[in-house]
């Protein structure tokens, strides 16, 4: 009853949210200009820069969840541009206000639930839970059913704190992926040329059907090879051939990584800025 008293207290619709939910600008974007928006050189440097002042903890969480270092610091930098930018939406308001509204109103009602029970539980004021018109929150931006599925306490004060705590915000990226299939003995993935043409079968052109794959040594027989030329690696390892703009566009061969972070944002672009950030960080 408290919690339902306080978190409800002066809540009203809010109409900057439901236009912002009729127009979602990233859905219009070519390859190249997201990645200009989500992939840049000072991202990349604020990266290496965080990976070297926060090595000691990064490892020690990579360790626990067998999660590369740098693919934690690649989602919270294009998630939040590593924690500057969280949300100054009310998630109660913003929640409230969709599951009012018709277009995902069971999806939205669910995850006010969720939020409420996250207040219930004691992890944050519901004052202070701020995140996303879309009510996604904290420094790695989970919506309230990742938040109860995925956030960890790994400082051990009894608070799962996405919000401030930069220990517990790293390892609920990582049990993330961790338990959603991640392999951290794989990467995620590489921009590849092709000498042939496909059979239009074996490419992937949505992120709803990944799903034709075969061997490195296969794609290498059908005329894959990597953007310098060289040919692929020589490893036994699953890729899917993916264009994410089709066939005068880019082309990717990913592996099963890359399937994991489409489970985090179901976006082809998404996960190619993710691995291509994550690459830069570590390698550039």
């Amino acid at each position: 009853d408290e919690t339902l008293s306080t978190a409800f207290t002066g809540i009203e619709r809010n109409e900057r949210v439901i236009e912002l939910d009729r127009k979602q600008p990233e859905f219009t974007l070519t390859l190249e200009e997201y990645l200009n928006n989500t992939v840049t050189r000072g991202r990349m440097n604020k990266g290496k820069k965080h990976y070297e002042e926060y090595n000691d903890l990064l490892l020690k969480i990579s360790n626990e969840f067998s999660v590369q270092p740098r693919f934690i610091l690649a989602l919270w930098g294009i998630e939040t541009s590593f924690g500057k930018f969280t949300g100054s939406f009310n998630v109660i308001r913003s929640l409230s206000t969709l599951s009012h509204d018709l277009r995902r109103r069971d999806f939205f009602t669910d995850e006010l639930i969720n939020a409420l029970t996250i207040i219930d539980q004691g992890h944050i004021e519901a004052s202070e839970m701020m995140g996303s018109w879309a009510g996604a929150m904290g420094q790695n931006q989970f919506m309230p059913s990742s938040f109860l599925n995925y956030a960890t306490d790994f400082d051990s004060d009894k608070r799962k704190d996405i919000w401030t705590t930069l220990s517990d915000v790293f390892a609920s990226t990582a049990n993330y992926l961790s338990q959603s299939g991640w392999n951290d003995n794989e990467t995620w993935g590489r921009e590849v040329e092709i000498l042939n043409p496909i059979n239009d079968e074996f490419i992937t052109t949505s992120a709803k059907n990944i799903n034709v794959q075969k061997k490195l040594i296969e794609w290498k027989k059908l005329g894959v090879i990597n953007l310098d030329g060289t040919n692929l690696p020589q490893k036994d390892i699953d890729a899917y051939l993916v264009y994410p703009e089709g066939i005068d566009g880019k082309k990717y061969l990913v592996y099963s990584n890359f399937k994991t972070l489409m489970k985090w944002n179901r976006s082809l672009f998404f996960g190619i800025s993710v691995g291509t950030l994550s690459d830069m960080i570590e390698y550039y």
